[in-house]
């Protein structure tokens, strides 16, 4: 989706109908943005769901292991982590960045499109647009779109959205870190609560810095090393991805999926709530609620 835009999709508009299909609305306006934030979310609610079905319970014991190979592989996550990467992620991401027209060319791809599409519209994830406009303020540059400017009712119910999706952030913000100082997260024992909330802080920027990276690489392969090469930093990185026989962007993908799926079940397991028997619930809302918390989705709304 992030590699296609420059490419005239009358080219496959007869080869690749599904594809075409996908592109012609994803591609339209600022419908590629959209998708990616829906997608993201997706994929974060996924990990997260991962970790609580992996998760091993207290003095689990596989295969009759000794218990330093347990401890390394299963109760650190190890395990968990390389067969999300490798099963889930890796090889289809590998194959996409070469085949990416065949890669969408099915109706499961159109489905995702527009859970990605729904899940963008209904506002959950707008706090991320209030970021970016604070950021292109400081930084005294106009955010570009490929749409006209918003404006009357267009505009009222975009920051509609932005205020309803920037209190649920400070609400699930205070609530995690209340119960990550509260020692009730399935954070592993031993780790102090505030390392705890700076590592997983530092775990955010880090895989906030690998997406934009993938995007901005898929972007770059299609255009011209003339048009790359506007600094030096940006030459080298190009002449890494792209001078190495076409292997260096496939190489990054693997080491980057598991830089990003590391940082995700860590900052899982810091971030999902624990409740033991006998404890009181977080601010002291009823069980209904408390268990919505213990599925970690405010860990991956964040």
């Amino acid at each position: 989706m992030v590699g296609l835009p420059p490419i005239d999709r009358s080219l496959y508009k007869e080869s690749h109908t599904i594809s075409h299909a996908i592109c012609e609305w994803g591609h339209r306006g600022d419908n590629l943005d959209r998708y990616l934030m829906g997608r993201q979310f997706m994929v974060l609610a996924l990990v997260f769901v991962i970790n609580m079905s992996g998760a091993p319970v207290a003095d689990a014991s596989v295969l009759g292991l000794p218990e330093v190979v347990t401890n390394i592989f299963l109760k650190s996550g190890l395990a968990m982590i390389l067969t999300t990467c490798m099963i889930g992620q890796l090889n289809t991401q590998v194959n996409a960045s070469h085949c990416m027209l065949d890669y969408i060319n099915t109706h499961f791809m159109t489905f995702t499109l527009y859970v990605a599409m729904g899940i963008e519209a209904s506002g959950l994830l707008h706090a991320s647009y209030l970021i970016q406009i604070i950021v292109a303020k400081i930084a005294g540059k106009p955010i570009e779109s490929n749409e006209p400017p918003r404006d009357g009712l267009t505009s009222f119910v975009f920051w509609v959205k932005v205020m309803v999706s920037t209190i649920l952030l400070i609400f699930s913000l205070a609530v995690t870190f209340i119960a990550l100082f509260n020692g009730k997260t399935t954070m592993w024992e031993g780790i102090p609560y505030g390392i705890s909330m700076i590592v997983t802080i530092t775990l955010w920027c880090v895989v906030g810095m690998l997406e934009g990276m993938q995007i901005a690489f898929f972007a770059v392969s299609k255009i011209t090393e003339e048009e790359r090469n506007t600094s030096v930093w940006a030459k080298k990185t190009c002449d890494l991805l792209f001078g190495n026989g076409g292997r260096g962007l496939p190489g990054f993908m693997i080491g980057r999926q598991l830089c990003v799926v590391s940082c995700f079940f860590v900052a899982a397991r810091a971030t999902s709530m624990d409740i033991e028997d006998g404890e009181s619930n977080v601010l002291g809302v009823p069980d209904g609620v408390q268990a919505f918390f213990d599925t970690g989705l405010l860990g991956a709304f964040m």
